[in-house]
């Protein structure tokens, strides 16, 4: 029997193999990319805008587009113009079903804007972003506020630096690395050390407040949730303007996103252990 076969395949067939695995992957990567194309200043994309945004051949973006659309995640609306697909909606409808953290919050955030009368979200990190996947309205809020499927930087708002708080130090080494001159804007510290040092308080505190980092005047009241693993797995939190309600115990709000924090994390920690 050949030495090779009892050892293993031939390491330039490993090699070939390994490479076409990447090359494949950078072409689902790219065809995905098309996706972020799409925006509410630009809802519909012609076929020659699309392949010129992914700087490939026409045939591969037109076999791209053609995959997509197959797949339902791009529509057709004539003249070689597209929108982003019906089986989208279908997904979303999915996620709201079946999220276990959109699951876990059914309730909480009602509660947390009847008793104190702010309107709250719940997010989660989406890449370098956090991301709302979910909020309620306090009656007469603007409907311009953070809402459902809308992304924010890591470095700014109470939703978002909470969540920062709680990342394994690798990603924050990472982070900091790419985006140092970002987080000294954002005042979260000019040295690693400085850094480490602002974000470790936040996670001490169990909660943040800020003022003014998205609107003026507007108050954001944010607590993490985490499960059994002390992993962050999103945050919730209220918003308010100081000139709309002046009235605002902001400690009696600190109190109730905390513990509407909790009782997420905990329906999670419930929803595990019935698995």
């Amino acid at each position: 029997m050949d030495i090779e076969a009892l050892q293993g395949e031939n390491p330039a067939i490993e090699d070939e193999r390994e490479e076409h695995a990447r090359d494949g992957a950078s072409s689902l990567t790219k065809m995905l990319s098309i996706l972020d194309l799409f925006s509410s200043n630009q809802a519909v994309l012609s076929t020659t805008a699309i392949i010129e945004a992914l700087e490939t051949s026409r045939s591969t973006g037109y076999r791209y587009i053609k995959a997509l659309h197959s797949a339902g995640l791009l529509s057709t609306v004539g003249n070689g113009n597209y929108v982003l697909g019906s089986r989208i909606i279908e997904l979303d409808l999915q996620i709201r079903n079946t999220d276990p953290l959109l699951q876990a919050s059914k309730g909480v955030l009602e509660e947390l804007v009847d008793t104190i009368g702010h309107s709250a979200l719940l997010c989660t990190a989406f890449r370098d972003s956090v991301l709302c996947i979910r909020e309620h309205r306090a009656p007469l809020s603007p409907e311009n506020r953070f809402r459902r499927g809308q992304r924010r930087p890591l470095f700014q708002g109470a939703v978002s630096k909470v969540i920062l708080a709680y990342f394994p130090h690798h990603r924050l080494k990472s982070l900091y690395s790419r985006a140092q001159p970002d987080i000294q804007r954002a005042g979260l510290g000019d040295t690693w050390e400085e850094f480490r040092s602002t974000l470790s308080k936040i996670k001490k505190d169990g909660y943040l407040i800020t003022k003014g980092e998205f609107n003026p005047g507007v108050y954001g009241v944010a607590a993490p949730i985490i499960n059994e693993s002390n992993i962050v797995l999103g945050s919730i939190g209220v918003a308010w303007d100081e000139k709309e309600r002046r009235d605002v115990d902001v400690k009696r709000a600190v109190v109730s996103v905390k513990r509407a924090a909790r009782e997420i994390s905990s329906r999670l920690a419930q929803a595990e252990v019935n698995i």
